[in-house]
């Protein structure tokens, strides 16, 4: 059909397009399998089962019930297969190992106690724990038990040391029914202090296996069965990613600290430090030892169970040391000391068990440097003190001299240590007459005769 003006429109051709799809589904394809490659590859996606692992290795004390209790709570957070602890331990405190075992009872993740290694032992509170445990386990040449309650000997009557062990016996029997261990073994271990190897563990039904290293252990629970607080639970640990969880610095300092001996030293070298600063104003560096000591000394009493009457014979005895300085007793205040520190020293951890206690190693030279410390060195110090001054004005009255001219109430000329001084008298002095001084005033010496 014509147009009008008689020309014919122009061609119009396709808008170019900005994407092709064939391209596109190639690349959509491409970044699909890319991703499935990083689900099945990255860590972070992987099906392996991970387990954490703590270490204790000395006395269960506050310090290692709080590491145990936070790791555990952080485990159950993280939702692993499972929480081993790997523990060698002479026993410990009972508070400490209840916290511990509560935190184990209240968890939902699988706790397994691993007595390990070759030649560890889980004694007396380390027992009580292991048969707390979903899964208890020995290495070879380890051995459990000895749970009687120590530090009731002697120190409570019969009546109260009665319910001592039977309030620990009734305690472990009824974590013995709850896992299903040997119940007349665990109360064996508390009454009459019985132990055994883990194999003999193993064969009275005490522990779950003997098996020689982490490996090994997660091996032989894989597939195992446990009553956790929420579920049972099947045990994924073959081929498990393990994770070692260590004791923050705090931890490890505190744990350091909370040693008896340490502690004691500690509290020591506070009081010296601050003793020293004390009667030698500005030397500082002793004092803030001291101090420093003697805080570390206090901090690290609050883990450990202290006998305020022990602590208080310790100061009562380096009181009658500091007495011995200025009082004339003929050494029956030192004696005194010693004995007073000694006594307290031996009663500070009066409650804590044999592995809580001072070691004589460490009392006896304690008490006699102490001794020595306070008889010897400070009694310089005061003597010193007392000493007639040898310098300055002061240190010039009681010196002898020689007038150099007749010396009257209104003045006169003398010869001391080569030096030629002012000198006023009360009475005349005659030239070349031996003369004292009495007193310094200013510049002028007051000056008496000596006598014949």
């Amino acid at each position: 059909m014509p147009v009008k003006g008689g020309l014919c429109p122009p061609i119009l051709k396709p808008a170019h397009k900005w994407y092709n799809p064939v391209m596109l589904r190639k690349a959509s394809i491409l970044f699909i399998a890319l991703g499935l490659v990083l689900a099945f590859c990255l860590p972070g996606t992987s099906q392996m089962p991970e387990v954490v692992v703590a270490t204790v290795d000395g006395v269960i004390n506050p310090v290692s019930a709080e590491f145990l209790t936070k790791s555990i709570r952080e485990a159950n957070e993280a939702q692993v297969e499972a929480f081993i602890i790997e523990m060698d331990t002479p026993g410990g405190l009972d508070t400490s190992m209840r916290d511990i075992i509560k935190a184990i009872i209240g968890s939902e993740v699988p706790v397994v106690v691993f007595v390990s290694p070759g030649g560890a032992r889980a004694a007396s509170a380390g027992a009580f724990i292991t048969i707390a445990a979903h899964v208890a386990a020995m290495a070879p040449q380890t051995n459990i038990g000895a749970a009687h309650p120590v530090g009731v000997g002697g120190k409570m009557d019969k009546t109260m040391a009665d319910k001592v062990v039977n309030d620990a016996a009734a305690y472990i029997k009824s974590l013995a029914e709850e896992r299903g261990r040997n119940v007349q073994w665990a109360e064996d271990a508390v009454r009459k202090s019985i132990s055994a190897t883990g194999e003999e563990a193993l064969k009275e039904g005490v522990i779950d296996l003997v098996t020689a290293n982490i490996n090994t252990l997660l091996a032989d629970i894989h597939g195992m069965k446990v009553q956790t607080v929420k579920a049972e639970k099947t045990l994924n640990t073959k081929g498990a990613v393990v994770t070692r969880v260590e004791m923050s610095l705090r931890h490890r300092i505190l744990d350091v600290i909370s040693d008896p001996n340490v502690a004691y030293m500690l509290m020591l070298l506070g009081f010296y430090g601050l003793f020293f600063e004390l009667t030698n104003p500005g030397a500082i560096f002793p004092g803030v030892v001291g101090g420093i000591c003697l805080i570390l000394a206090f901090y690290a009493f609050q883990t450990l169970p202290i006998n305020y009457a022990g602590l208080l014979l310790i100061l009562l005895g380096i009181v009658l040391f500091i007495l011995e300085i200025s009082v004339t007793s003929y050494g029956a205040l030192t004696i005194g000391g010693i004995i007073a520190m000694f006594l307290g020293s031996l009663m500070l951890f009066e409650e804590a068990g044999p592995f809580l206690k001072l070691s004589l190693y460490t009392i006896l030279p304690a008490i006699l440097i102490t001794a020595l410390f306070f008889t010897v060195i400070v009694g310089l110090a005061w003597k010193a003190y007392r000493r007639k001054p040898v310098t300055g004005t002061e240190g010039m009255v009681g010196l002898e001299g020689k007038a150099t001219s007749e010396i009257t109430p209104e003045g006169g000329m003398v010869m001391l240590h080569g030096e030629i001084w002012s000198a006023v008298s009360e009475g005349p002095i005659a030239k070349d007459e031996k003369v004292v001084v009495e007193a310094v005033d200013g510049l002028k010496l007051k000056v008496r005769k000596i006598e014949s």
